[in-house]
């Protein structure tokens, strides 16, 4: 088996990580789930499926991805969340990668991170995506320490490549549109304090053209339009967490300056 430790964020992840749990176990030696408190069974089936499970206290997403990472036995470590899943093609295309040995320049792997939707078995041929770096060694990369931001930096700019891999990730990040609007909420407010803490606010013009703008971006550059009435629907809840987002930023504004 490579020499991969594999963490995984959750929260309640009963109907979904079981399928994360197989995929990843094929490619990894090590899989850590790190739990902020489950009400459901989502410990008990990840324990059942061979992971390690770790309680942690939620204190924001990069704080809790570099809690992961601090688990992880192995130099190199692969994060997923709970809401995607490695496609065959991409396990086997790691699976070849460990095969042989690795170019010690070489720091880790970008990911094709691509968007699938309720009802979609496989993300659409033309669906929008977006490279991350997921696959990288611990001792030159990691996550940085933010409440809202969740990406691996390099240590050091100056040392480590980062090569891009050709197969995807797919990324169901909403059960259903109740889930999706309860997301907005939580995670606008979360942007909202982390925008005040770096004395950012929102002013007329931000919160009259940024939900307008936020629905072209969607609609035309993440592609919604192909996904028909649907795409307008996914188009207009994206447009309106930037709307949420905006009018929490100038609500805990206005709160700390009054």
């Amino acid at each position: 088996m490579n020499p991969i430790s594999v963490f995984i964020i959750t929260k309640n992840e009963e109907d979904r990580i079981e399928k994360i749990i197989l995929a990843v176990k094929k490619i990894a030696n090590e899989i850590i789930v790190i739990d902020s408190g489950s009400s459901d069974k989502t410990r008990e089936i990840s324990e059942s499926l061979g992971a390690k499970v770790i309680y942690n206290q939620w204190q924001g997403y990069g704080q809790q991805k570099i809690f992961g990472e601090n688990q992880c036995k192995n130099n190199w470590i692969l994060n997923i969340d709970a809401d995607e899943e490695l496609s065959p093609e991409l396990s086997a295309e790691i699976e070849e990668i460990f095969s042989k040995n690795i170019d010690e320049n070489i720091a880790g792997f970008k990911i094709k991170i691509v968007n699938k939707f309720r009802f979609e078995n496989k993300p659409h041929k033309f669906a929008y995506y977006y490279n991350q770096f997921r696959l990288y060694r611990k001792d030159l990369a990691g996550f940085n320490n933010s409440t809202v931001h969740d990406s691996v930096y390099l240590k050091n700019k100056n040392i480590g490549k980062i090569i891009n891999l050709k197969n995807i990730i797919y990324h169901q990040s909403f059960r259903d549109f109740k889930h999706w609007i309860d997301k907005i909420n939580s995670y606008s407010s979360m942007q909202a304090i982390d925008a005040v803490q770096r004395k950012k606010s929102a002013n007329y013009l931000k919160i009259f053209i940024s939900p307008s703008v936020a629905f072209f971006k969607a609609y035309l550059v993440r592609r919604y339009f192909i996904y028909g009435l649907d795409g307008l629907i996914y188009s207009y809840l994206y447009a309106f967490s930037r709307f949420a987002k905006m009018i929490k930023i100038r609500e805990q504004f206005k709160e700390k300056n009054n």
